[in-house]
């Protein structure tokens, strides 16, 4: 029995290209302001190596989308942008990742986490009240006054307010599965973060409450940089200004949405997103 990774190794090689992957600085222009520089990054769980050599621009306000089979090292290199995979033991990862020019490593790690806020495939919200849940990252950051307004607007960038202000003090774990996750994206948005990481957010949540988060991302991109990590081709041709495509730990193709999903590059690329693997 072959193993999915192995499937994708061989359908990989297969459709290797004769020519190499198309870059990721060439679906940028030159003068696109970056949020994000990441070059030569390697990351391993152990001795067991899951990304591989990942060079990717992230332009300021856009939404770029990382698509790929399961186990393509999407979701681990999303984590590795606010270091989250340093809560992960026996990790490491070397190569320069850079927010807004300056070395994440070498930066405070809350003070990372509040910049790069991040939204999880599973709602999560803690045992509190819907209040609270928005309020404990201001109250985490000192900020002792104004947090009924400060709750009331992150509440009404996630599109979530009309839904719960009359509940405010009722506990969040009582909110249907889509409420949840949008007051996940309220609770990581009060803190006015720079960048929001999205990691399968729609993944267990059904058209409706799907087609609300999207707009919502496409609400927030002005104020925002966004990085998603889906399964769904749909949506990331919907949602997405920019798109990666990762294979085996590796960038196959990185470039603006309409052309990697019409004209793909590498026909790595063209067989993921036509169906005929992954």
């Amino acid at each position: 029995m072959v193993s999915a990774s192995e499937g994708n190794n061989a359908i990989g090689a297969k459709l290797a290209p004769k020519v190499p992957a198309k870059a990721a600085s060439g679906a940028l222009s030159k003068d696109m302001p970056l949020r994000f520089q990441i070059s030569g990054l390697d990351f391993f769980y152990g001795p067991k190596q899951a990304v591989f050599n990942l060079n990717l621009n992230i332009p300021t306000n856009r939404i770029t989308a990382l698509i790929g089979p399961s186990g393509c090292g999407k979701s681990t290199f999303l984590r590795t942008l606010n270091r989250m995979n340093d809560t992960i033991r026996n990790t490491r990862w070397s190569g320069n990742v850079l927010l807004d020019g300056q070395d994440i490593t070498k930066m405070d790690v809350v003070g990372l986490r509040r910049r790069v806020g991040m939204v999880f495939q599973r709602p999560n919200p803690f045992p509190k009240s819907i209040y609270d849940n928005v309020a404990y990252g201001l109250r985490v950051n000192g900020h002792a006054g104004r947090l009924s307004d400060l709750v009331e607007h992150s509440l009404h960038r996630a599109a979530l307010w009309d839904e719960v202000k009359d509940y405010l003090h009722k506990s969040a774990l009582a909110l249907s599965g889509g409420q949840q996750q949008r007051l996940c994206i309220a609770r990581a948005l009060a803190v006015d973060p720079e960048v929001l990481l999205l990691d399968e957010p729609c993944s267990a949540l059904d058209p409706v409450t799907t087609a609300k988060i999207e707009e919502l991302m496409f609400q927030l991109k002005d104020s925002c940089t966004i990085a998603i990590v889906t399964h769904n081709m749909q949506q990331a041709a919907r949602a997405s200004d920019f798109t990666a495509f990762m294979l085996d730990g590796k960038l196959i193709e990185y470039n603006d949405t309409p052309k990697l999903f019409t004209t793909p590059a590498d026909p790595r690329t063209e067989a993921y997103i036509t169906g005929r693997f992954g």
